[in-house]
């Protein structure tokens, strides 16, 4: 595999890892309140789970996405 091919980013900044924790947080909780028979905070998590990916998308278009103003690539 070359190496001048210039990588996409593969999702590696803020608005990224926001909107995993955020939603990851959202399974967790939706798991729970499922095993433990909750509706309410199930469909909540539900809720909390689009919230993340609107927050990603979000951080994204204001720069925190790859690419963006306010992201600075970190080398491996």
């Amino acid at each position: 595999m070359s190496h001048d091919i210039a990588e996409p980013g593969h999702g590696h900044s803020p608005a990224a890892w926001t909107a995993v924790v955020i939603m990851l947080l959202a399974v967790a909780i939706g798991t729970t309140a499922y095993y433990f028979d909750l509706p309410w905070l199930v469909w909540a998590s539900a809720g909390l789970l689009v919230v993340g990916a609107i927050v990603g998308w979000i951080m994204a278009r204001i720069g925190y996405g790859v690419g963006g103003a306010k992201y600075t690539s970190k080398g491996h």
